[in-house]
């Protein structure tokens, strides 16, 4: 069995994300960008967000450190980011120029790194064993 780091690392990190926005959504998002408390609605889609990507990671994680194929689990992610996106497209002119850079960009580099990891190359035994 051989470990997919590259989906460790990505899996780690968003799985890392979504574990901020579930214990301190306040401060996430003024990690964010957004420096005035978020109304009760937006509490709940903070959380929301937590819980995608908390649930994405972990199991992108957990496939990458089984030596399971990981490239739907990218997809996830990407495709994830790519909400986040069109989301975030449709309150463009609302926002301040940092949360276009953090959340746009994000997104962006986000689905940019679900592309790549679906379509790469993973370890050898994960391109052939199937999840569990």
């Amino acid at each position: 069995m051989s470990i997919d780091r590259a989906a460790l690392v990505v899996g780690s990190i968003r799985l890392a994300s979504g574990i901020s926005f579930l214990v301190d959504p306040l401060r996430a998002n003024r990690l964010w960008g957004d420096s005035e408390a978020p109304t009760p609605t937006a509490q709940l889609l903070l959380r929301s967000m937590g819980y995608r990507d908390a649930l994405i990671g972990g199991l992108l994680t957990a496939a990458a450190l089984r030596g399971h194929t990981t490239r739907g689990w990218f997809l996830a992610s990407g495709g994830a980011d790519v909400a986040d996106l069109l989301g975030g497209i449709g309150v463009h002119d609302e926002l301040k120029p940092s949360q276009r850079a953090i959340g746009l960009g994000g997104a962006v580099l986000g689905i940019a790194v679900g592309l790549w990891g679906a379509t790469r190359r993973g370890p050898r035994s994960a391109q052939t064993s199937a999840p569990a």
